[in-house]
Order: C-alpha cells, then sequence, then structure tokens
C-alpha cells in the first residue's frame, strides 16, 4: 500500500485525474481500476451529495455533459442517478462503453488500500459527512488527501482532523503567503505560465499541476521542479516508449497516447473514429492535427510511416492540402500554417495531387520547402497510399510506393520520433485517414 508520505519519495509521482478520463470514462469504477492497473500512484476523486444524501462520484454538479440527462445532482435522489450512466464516446471513441456513476463508498472500499485518494467535495456543502465516511476508515489520514480550490475554506477542518490538505490555484485567487501556509500542498493548472509554476515551487511546498495529457507537459513541469503530476493520460504519459506499432481505429476507442493538438477547447477537438472502416476522420473547423502518440517515439533513425488519406465528401481548394509532421524531439503541438513549438518536417498531399515536402524550424509557420512532385489529382472518397521514408541521411514521401512520384530530400536536420496527421486548412472540409503503420 503507498500511503501519502510514501508519494513524494516518488518525485515525480502520478495521480490519475478523474480516473484518467482520457483513457476511459471519467469518475467512473472501470476508470479508477484501469489507472490503478497502468500504475498510478494515486487517484483524484470528485464527489457530489444527491438529494436524499447519498455520496457519489462526479466531476460536474450536473449530469447534463456526461449522461445526456440534465439533472442536478443535489435536486436528484440517488435511485434516480443510479439509473443515468457517464458516457464519454465524443471524447474517447464510439466503442467506449458507457459506465455507471459509481457511490464513493464503494470506491473507498475497493481502492482505499491500494492507491492514495485526492478527493474533491464538489458542492463544497459536503465537507462533515465526507470527512465523517473518510475517518471510518483504518489508517486514512494516510490514504486521503482532502483537495479544494484555494479560495475555498473547508480544508481547514479536513486538517484539524489531522488530513493533508492541496489547495489549486485559478485566476480567481492569488498564491499570498496567508493562503499558501493554509495548504500542506499547492496547484496549479497546466496552461499556467512558467513564471507562475516556479514561484509556487519557490515556497518550497509541493506542487501539483493538473491536468497532465503530454509527454512534454511532464517534461516541462518536472524542470520546473513539480513533483506531483495529476494526470489525464496515465499509461502514455508514465511511459517512454510506443505502446503500438499501428494505429487502432478499428478497435473504436482512442489508443493511449493518440490526442488532438490541444485539450483545452474540450471535446469538440478530437477527430471522429469510426470501428467500422478503421477509420479517423478530422473535421474540425480550424488548421487541425492529432497526434499518434500511441506509435511514438519511434527509436529509430531509419523507418517509415505508411498511411491512407482521402477528402470523404468533398475537396478542399486545389492549392490546400493535408498530410503528416514528423520527425519530431518531443509532442509539443505541430500545426501547418501555425507558428510551431517544435522543430521537424511535413509531408502533404495538395488536393490537385501535388506532393510536397518542407522542413520547418521552431517558431515558423510555413517551413521550407525541399522538394515536390506532380501525381494525379484525386477523386472526391479515393483513398491514397502514402509512405514516410526516413533514414539518416535522406527523407520522402511517396505515392503508392511510385518512385515517379516521391519528393524527396538529402536532409539529416531533424531525427525525433514523434508524428502527428495534419489538416493544414480552416473550413469544415474534412479529410479521413487509416492504416497507419510503423516500420
Amino acid at each position: 500500500m503507498t500511503t501519502v508520505s510514501d508519494l513524494f519519495d516518488l518525485a515525480p509521482f502520478y495521480i490519475a485525474h478523474r480516473g484518467s478520463g482520457d483513457n476511459w470514462p471519467e469518475h467512473t469504477a472501470t476508470a479508477y481500476r484501469n489507472a490503478a492497473k497502468a500504475g498510478a500512484h494515486a487517484i483524484e476523486i470528485s464527489v457530489n451529495a444527491t438529494s436524499d444524501g447519498v455520496l457519489v462520484c462526479h466531476h460536474d454538479q450536473n449530469t447534463q455533459r456526461l449522461t445526456g440527462v440534465d439533472r442536478k445532482i443535489a435536486d436528484t435522489t440517488w435511485k434516480e442517478l443510479s439509473g443515468l450512466k457517464n458516457n464519454a464516446t465524443a471524447w474517447l471513441g464510439p466503442s467506449a462503453a458507457a459506465e455507471p456513476i459509481p457511490l464513493l463508498k464503494d470506491v473507498l472500499d475497493e481502492f482505499a488500500d491500494g492507491r492514495v485518494l485526492f478527493i474533491e467535495d464538489k458542492q463544497g456543502t459536503n465537507t462533515t459527512a465526507l470527512l465523517d465516511l473518510l475517518d471510518s476508515y483504518p489508517g486514512a489520514t494516510s490514504r486521503f488527501v482532502w483537495k479544494q480550490w484555494a479560495g475555498g475554506q473547508q480544508h481547514k477542518l479536513a486538517r484539524e482532523r489531522g488530513y493533508k490538505a492541496w489547495g489549486y490555484f485559478t485566476s480567481e485567487i492569488q498564491p499570498t503567503q496567508d493562503v499558501v501556509e493554509s495548504f500542506d500542498y499547492l496547484g496549479a493548472h497546466h496552461s499556467a505560465t512558467d513564471e507562475f509554476i516556479a514561484d509556487l515551487v519557490s515556497t518550497k511546498k509541493p506542487v501539483i499541476v493538473w491536468e497532465v495529457h503530454y509527454r512534454s507537459d511532464r517534461d516541462r513541469l518536472a524542470a520546473l521542479g513539480v513533483v506531483g503530476m495529476m494526470c489525464s493520460n496515465i499509461p502514455y504519459v508514465m511511459s517512454e516508449s510506443a505502446l503500438a506499432m499501428r494505429d487502432s481505429f478499428a478497435a473504436g476507442v482512442r489508443a493511449a497516447g493518440d490526442l488532438p493538438w490541444t485539450v483545452d477547447l474540450g471535446w469538440k477537438v478530437q477527430p471522429k473514429i469510426t470501428a467500422k472502416t478503421g477509420t479517423v476522420l478530422l473535421d474540425y473547423p480550424d488548421i487541425q492535427s492529432y497526434l499518434m502518440g500511441s506509435l511514438a517515439p519511434i527509436d529509430s533513425s531509419t523507418f517509415e510511416i505508411s498511411f491512407k488519406l482521402r477528402w470523404p465528401g468533398e475537396l478542399p481548394a486545389a492549392t490546400q492540402h493535408a498530410g503528416i509532421a514528423f520527425g519530431l524531439d518531443s509532442d509539443l503541438p505541430y500545426r501547418v500554417g501555425v507558428p510551431s513549438q517544435v522543430s521537424g518536417y511535413h509531408a502533404v498531399l495538395l488536393a490537385d495531387g501535388t506532393l510536397e515536402l518542407y522542413e520547418r524550424e521552431q517558431g515558423s509557420a510555413d517551413g521550407r520547402l525541399l522538394s515536390f512532385v506532380s501525381t494525379p489529382a484525386p477523386a472526391v472518397g479515393e483513398w491514397i497510399d502514402l509512405v514516410v521514408s526516413v533514414n539518416e541521411s535522406r527523407v520522402a514521401i511517396s505515392r503508392d510506393r511510385n518512385l515517379a512520384w516521391e519528393a524527396a530530400a538529402n536532409d539529416a536536420s531533424h531525427r525525433g520520433g514523434y508524428f502527428w496527421l495534419c489538416k493544414n486548412y480552416a473550413g469544415p472540409i474534412a479529410v479521413e485517414y487509416s492504416t497507419v503503420v510503423v516500420e
């Protein structure tokens, strides 16, 4: 059993944010169970109380977002709530199973012996009832951490009962000395500036940052002195190697490590996975990219990435394009046409059939054209077979493995192991990918 004090010997340690909501329906027994199996050192649990005083695990105070049913939990009985299920298919993919809302007591009974639990009263009105339940478990103060917004006051009672308290800061409250001193651990959102996080670290109180989705987030935060990663993508962020060699779109559930370029815009930026066709559809009405983190990093300087691409409904303008970014040293966002946070290559297919290969340095929007070749214009709905080939001195993209349809360059600038699928134009015209394979 890991205790609260044990966590800080691990540094960094990993807390499954909402049970690792990038991988399983958030705040469900399935999520908590799978996060524990994946190695999470601790689990974060949000708590609400029903109208009849039953404590349940759910982040929102209303069930609309996750169940599709508009109910305020505080006005709903447990009997009514128990008939609802959390549905995260918009984020996880169409085959993600709907899961019931769990009772807090059931979750504590299953996990309190094996994992530290960070517990937050989302309604802010259940302090006594929640603490009374926690107190009923042997060694409670070594198993549970009280979590809350730093502007709240409930932690005072929790600390009086012997619990450690983690207070997280948002833009509504600043880390004044009085507030800092009232918590054992401090927290910040991953979008906070380096300066803000460094200031928290300088207080000498352990800092935990939520929500960590990418390995680049983890590395940035660790370099700033953050010790706790409250992570939404546990299997991916806790690993250093590729988890697979080909996509899993046919499973209908997003693989760990596959993510859109941002999570801060919510579920609407997740491409649409279709299990029946084994495809992923990029149709967000802006420049869009999709990290294939499950297949990264590629651990060789010589490799191939093969994939299929098509425009299923209509073609964009002749000069607009989609393709792949590759050779990247990290999973920092790479969007073609938007200044990049990381250097690398992108290879694209124009709607008129032209293949183009670019090299781009960090900070550049468009990059430097290395090579191009004309090929026949694709038809609407036609799958185009493309292969990116890399060795120690050369990079290339070809169509149908036809050397006459290859854009290549002798360039060794970038040999990183991360890559993205890229829709490189604004507007709703969708591009679709399938059969992404690393060899």
